[in-house]
Order: structure tokens, then sequence, then C-alpha cells
């Protein structure tokens, strides 16, 4: 597999927090703001968008690892903005940098790491256990 990846390649997406982002909706908290699993997820969905682009069709990327820290709220119906920028790239490993924002301050940032699998492959493997 001869994928390339750009390091630097950086991506940026804006999510709307609903009642099912809050944490007292999904069970990690008991306030309506944005809960820290929904924090994290859209910050893989902006990393996974900004590098399948270059990936052919039978591939995606898994998330492996991800170290962030929650720093500030962010209110139900808020526009939470994601970035995402590609620091590392080894062949499969990619390793990113990502951050979100509410009103222009930092809200979440750490990294996240994903990994290319071919999906077929990956899926007959999981099936096999």
């Amino acid at each position: 597999m001869s994928i390339q990846v750009k390091v630097g390649e950086e991506c940026v997406e804006e999510f709307v927090v609903e009642e099912k982002h809050t944490a007292s909706h999904i069970g990690s908290g008991t306030v309506s703001v944005l809960s820290t699993p929904s924090m994290i997820a859209f910050m893989e969905k902006t990393s996974l968008n900004c590098v399948q682009k270059y990936l052919p069709p039978q591939y995606t990327t898994v998330g492996t690892m991800v170290n962030v820290r929650h720093l500030k709220p962010a209110p139900l119906g808020g526009k939470v903005v994601v970035k995402s920028k590609v620091v590392e790239f080894d062949g499969k490993r990619i390793l990113f940098e990502v951050e979100a924002l509410y009103n222009n301050e930092t809200i979440g940032k750490g990294l996240h790491e994903r990994y290319i699998v071919d999906k077929e492959r990956f899926l007959g493997k999981v099936k096999a256990r």
C-alpha cells in the first residue's frame, strides 16, 4: 500500500450541540452541556474526514488513541468548531493535533491517533474473533 497523507494538512468542521450530545443525555454527567464523549466524537469525525480523501475506496481509518482535555463547557445549541491537523504519518499510523472551540475559545485539545485499514480485511479479523 502506497498511500500518502500530507503532514500539516488541517481540516475544520462545525457542529451544533444537540440534546443527543449532552452529558445528561449520554449519561456522562448531569448537565445539559456538550459531553466529553461527544466532543471526542466530533474530533474523531473531523480527523477521519480530513484524511479519507487520500485513501482508495476500500480503505478507511480507525481510531486507536485519544488523549484530550475537556477544558470548558459548550451549551445546548452552541456551535463548536473542531480543528484537526496531521502532525505525523508513518505509512499506516496518523497522529493528529485536535482542538475544539466555542465562541473562539478553546474548550478541548489534545492528540488523536488513527490507523489506515483495508475495510474487508479489518472486518474479517473482527468476525474471526
